[in-house]
C-alpha cells in the first residue's frame, strides 16, 4: 500500500492550478511500476520522492506522465514539495531535490503560504516558422523560438492566446517540440505575461499550469520587458499564477498550493505507512 497525495500547484484554492500526484517512498519502486501508477493516476505528472539518508532534507525525485518518465516538471516538483512541507518536513524552510533522469539539483523554499522553486534558466533561441505551426495551434505566431526540448510561439495579444483552439492531432505530428508553449504580453495590469502549454505528444492536451515552461519564458520576457520580477498568468480553463524572478543562470518560480486528496494506492511492490 502506498500513501498517495494530490496537490494543486500554483493555485490559490482547490480546483485551480495544476494537480500533481505525489508518492513519498521509503525506497524506489521498479521503474515499470512507477510508470504504471502514473498511467493509472492519469494526471499530467505523478512525482515519486525518496529521502536521501546521508543528506538531511534532500530527496531523490522522478516524474512520470501517463506515457513515461520525463526530464523536468515544475508543477510536480512544486506539488511534491508542498506535500513534504505539510506532512514530512514541517520544521525545515528548504527542501532539495536530486532529479534522477537528468541530474538537475532543484531547491524549493517555503515563505509563509508561498513556495519558491529554484530552477535552471533556459533561454529559447529563434526558430524558423513553418505553416504547420499556425495550422496546429490555431493562429499564426508573430515569432517562433525553441529550447532543446520545446517550441515557444509568441503572439501579439493575450486575447489571441486566450482564444486559441488547437488541433491537438496536428500538434502531435509536429516534427519538433515535445511540447508547444504559446505566450503574449498580458492585457491585465495584474500580470506581465500570459501563457498556455500544449503536450499532446505525452497525451496531455493542455497542461493547466506548466512550471518548467517558465524556465524559458522568464528570461525571454525579462529581455522584452526589462523586469527581473514578473507575474505570469496561465490562460487554461483552470488558470493559475506563477511569480517569476530572473536570477541569471537560475530562475525562481513562486506560487501557492492547495491540498486536494490524501489516499492509498494498493500496490504489491512496497508498503508505505505514514
Amino acid at each position: 500500500m502506498l500513501k498517495y497525495y494530490v496537490a494543486d500547484a500554483f493555485a490559490d484554492d482547490v480546483f485551480e492550478g495544476n494537480p500533481a500526484g505525489v508518492c513519498v517512498l521509503d525506497e524506489w519502486l521498479p521503474l515499470e511500476k512507477m510508470a504504471k501508477i502514473a498511467m493509472e493516476n492519469n494526471l499530467s505528472e505523478t512525482g515519486f520522492a525518496v529521502k536521501e539518508k546521508e543528506n538531511p532534507c534532500t530527496y531523490g525525485l522522478r516524474w512520470f506522465t501517463p506515457t513515461g518518465e520525463i526530464d523536468l516538471c515544475g508543477h510536480c516538483t512544486f506539488g511534491t514539495a508542498y506535500i513534504l512541507f505539510r506532512f514530512f518536513e514541517q520544521n525545515t524552510p528548504e527542501i532539495h531535490f536530486d532529479t534522477k533522469k537528468c541530474g538537475y539539483h532543484l531547491i524549493v523554499e517555503k515563505h509563509g503560504d508561498m513556495l519558491t522553486m529554484d530552477f535552471p534558466s533556459i533561454m529559447p533561441e529563434p526558430y524558423t516558422y513553418e505553416e504547420y505551426m499556425g495550422d496546429g495551434v490555431g493562429a499564426v505566431p508573430s515569432e517562433v523560438y525553441r529550447t532543446e526540448r520545446d517550441l515557444v510561439l509568441i503572439y501579439d495579444s493575450a486575447e489571441t492566446v486566450r482564444n486559441l483552439k488547437p488541433d491537438f492531432s496536428k500538434i502531435k505530428e509536429f516534427p519538433y517540440g515535445l511540447s508547444v508553449y504559446v505566450t503574449a504580453k498580458s492585457d491585465d495590469t495584474n500580470y506581465d505575461f500570459v501563457a498556455r502549454a500544449f503536450w499532446p505528444k505525452i497525451n496531455v492536451n493542455e497542461d493547466p499550469v506548466c512550471g518548467s515552461m517558465h524556465c524559458a519564458l522568464t528570461p525571454f520576457w525579462k529581455a522584452r520587458l526589462g523586469k527581473d520580477k514578473m507575474a505570469a498568468r496561465s490562460l487554461s480553463a483552470r488558470g493559475g499564477t506563477v511569480y517569476c524572478e530572473d536570477c541569471g543562470e537560475r530562475v525562481k518560480l513562486s506560487g501557492r498550493g492547495a491540498l486536494y486528496l490524501v489516499g492509498n494506492i494498493l500496490c504489491d511492490e512496497a508498503e508505505v505507512d505514514r
